[in-house]
């Protein structure tokens, strides 16, 4: 039993000791994207305008940040906002469920932990699995983070939706900001005529 533990746990620590020299992270995202753009690509400041629903009037100054960094990552794909001259219209949507994996993450018998959690946003009850090392205990964990955002864009002419995209992204990052432009980066990857299926996507950020 000492030999497997020590093995762990060398590789445990190598793997701290690589992160703390590492000055970017990873953001990866799974994107599902659709289109119905049978134009040449969109040409520099091709102007838009952002729609909200109605549950995103009411949210305010969230959904402003959301748009500014929407704004941000649609600019790189030749997309300038200017509502009066907009030819198409953009509605963000983007979310963040918070999953509290609880003090039982970590099993004092080895193998896996299981913890209860609550998926904050969804009304539903889950549960999260974890790997443990038998290090005794009841360790807390830190929280989990599930992201998703959608990006639907309409011909404002014909008001047919143009392009569809959705980025699904979980990790135990917490600065969703810094997070978000990555998953709008990677939700436009190959914009507006994007392979089917779905993606991984990479995207390094600063740490």
């Amino acid at each position: 039993m000492k030999r497997p533990f020590a093995v762990i746990f060398s590789i445990a620590a190598m793997a701290l000791l690589m992160a703390g020299c590492s000055t970017v992270r990873v953001v990866d995202s799974d994107v599902t994207a659709f289109y119905n753009w049978n134009g040449p690509p969109p040409a520099p400041a091709t102007p838009y305008r952002f729609e909200r629903l109605p549950s995103q009037q009411a949210a305010g100054s969230q959904q402003d940040h959301v748009e500014g960094l929407a704004r941000t990552a649609l600019a790189k794909v030749g997309m300038e906002l200017n509502p009066p001259a907009a030819r198409y219209s953009v509605q963000i949507t983007a979310s963040t469920q918070i999953v509290d994996r609880g003090p039982y993450g970590y099993s004092p018998y080895g193998g896996f932990g299981f913890g209860s959690g609550v998926f904050v946003g969804g009304g539903s009850r889950g549960a999260s699995v974890g790997l443990s090392f038998p290090i005794g205990g009841g360790i807390a964990e830190p929280p989990y983070f599930k992201r998703e955002l959608s990006i639907v864009m309409r011909d404002l002419r014909t008001n047919q939706v143009s392009f569809e995209t959705r980025a699904l992204h979980d990790g135990v990052w917490g600065d969703t900001l810094a997070v978000l432009p990555a998953m709008l980066d990677s939700a436009l990857r190959g914009f507006p005529q994007p392979p089917a299926g779905t993606r991984r996507i990479n995207v390094e950020i600063p740490r």
